[in-house]
């Protein structure tokens, strides 16, 4: 290449290559791993097996769930949960998919589709397709309508569908697959978005679902105790959840931070750092980013410094990093003790474990993580490295038996792959020429 020019648009023609291999890859038999990359579950046998767990710890939305369920007394409601990031939206959706009723009236044709990785129509409809047990193709729209409109009575969840909802490009076409969803007599639609707005051209179930709102003080204290226990003194319990605003998320990683560190320590800190978030009373989102930063400057965290470059790296992978990819040697040169970074990204609950036990992070924390402290290329650079030489290995040996040990390995880093490359393609970029050399 001659160019700067030259060489990122012959990069991004690599980049769309590459992310065909891995969808050829994802379509061979060998590859039918990839519907074990989901949580759900059909009556088809091909389909994915598992649907995410129901909460542990559910308090203070009864009554939403209780409204939601007399919405289920139609024959195929459609129904919209709301709310600010961290209000316990998916929660509530996962109390919903696991109420015995529900069970009992849909049994194994209750599908759960986590969509935070979507960005389009045509990525939303060929998630739904790998729910299906469908093989990837460039748009499966169409076959994912027929699909459901052949099958019996079926509960779809798409959660965190502001993902794919939100982008002005995308807002249109996503907007008309849900309404040919609606359309299917025998689907019923549920969604959680954040936010307080609905799509449009669907008939939403009336009475809409207000947007939840924070915890009533009596469920905080009884989620805050859940993951603290009751040893603290209530008074000084109720000082703490104010600084949450009673907002899910925010209680979660407060608890967690008292739980190792107690009330008076937690509150003192707040006090010397955060006292403008409490006189100021910002808004939800402020809250949520406060109580981050909270945990952040943990001494779990601070005595542990890698561990926020860590989580940063997390921020740009959606996919999270199973124990293999931690371990990889090139990788743990660039953060130093990553599985003691690890425990104490799990011990503050600024990660956590997916049902196949991959690390990964809340959105709302990538999202804070991204804005405020992104990843840097030298922590960027080792990982990019690993998957540069996992997809060389494959394409040396593509169509040999050996190759269907790195299938499941690509199929389950398939967004990282795609943020990382992304990351790496604009001109003076350290990693381009590696970014075009990866994808040939």
């Amino acid at each position: 290449m001659s160019t700067a020019r030259e060489m990122e648009e012959q990069a991004q023609i690599r980049y769309q290559e590459v992310l065909n291999i891995i969808e050829t890859i994802s379509s061979s038999d060998s590859a039918s791993s990839i519907s074990r990359m989901y949580s759900g579950s059909y009556a088809s046998s091909n389909s994915i097996s598992m649907l995410p767990a129901e909460p542990k710890i559910f308090h203070g939305r009864e009554s939403e769930l209780a409204e939601i369920l007399k919405h289920f007394e139609q024959s195929t409601p459609r129904i919209a949960i709301l709310g600010a990031g961290g209000m316990g939206k998916t929660s509530l959706a996962q109390a919903v998919l696991h109420h015995e009723e529900i069970v009992t009236k849909y049994q194994g044709n209750r599908l759960f589709v986590a969509c935070d990785t979507t960005a389009s129509k045509v990525e939303l409809a060929d998630l739904i397709g790998a729910h299906l047990g469908m093989k990837p193709g460039q748009d499966l729209t169409r076959a994912v309508l027929h699909r459901l409109s052949e099958g019996s009575t079926t509960l779809l969840i798409l959660d965190n569908l502001e993902t794919a909802w939100e982008p002005v490009e995308s807002r249109k076409e996503v907007e008309e697959f849900l309404s040919l969803l609606t359309d299917i007599t025998s689907l019923t639609l549920m969604i959680t978005m954040r936010g307080a707005e609905r799509p449009s051209k669907v008939q939403w179930t009336r009475p809409f679902l207000p947007p939840l709102e924070p915890l009533a003080q009596e469920a905080a204290r009884k989620v805050f105790i859940a993951i603290a226990e009751d040893r603290h003194p209530m008074e000084e319990i109720d000082q703490v959840l104010r600084l949450t605003d009673n907002m899910p998320l925010s209680i979660n990683l407060l608890a967690h931070a008292v739980d190792m560190e107690g009330t008076t320590a937690i509150l003192s800190r707040w006090q010397r750092e955060h006292t403008s978030v409490i006189s100021e009373g910002y808004d939800q989102r402020s809250n949520l980013e406060s109580s981050i930063l909270l945990s952040l400057e943990s001494p779990r965290i601070t005595s542990t410094p890698h561990s926020q470059e860590l989580l940063s790296l997390l921020s740009i992978l959606p996919d999270g990093l199973s124990d293999v990819e931690l371990k990889q040697s090139k990788f743990k040169f660039a953060i130093h003790d990553i599985l003691d970074c690890k425990r104490a990204l799990l011990r503050t609950a600024l990660a956590y474990l997916d049902d196949h036990k991959r690390l990964k992070a809340l959105v709302p924390i990538r999202e804070y993580m991204a804005k405020f402290r992104p990843p840097t290329d030298e922590i960027i650079g080792p990982l990019f490295k690993h998957f540069q030489e996992l997809l060389q290995v494959y394409s040396a040996n593509m169509g040999q038996q050996s190759s269907a040990l790195y299938v499941e390995r690509l199929n389950s880093n398939y967004t990282n792959i795609s943020n990382i490359i992304q990351n790496g393609l604009y001109p003076g970029h350290p990693d381009l020429a590696d970014s075009i050399s990866c994808t040939s």
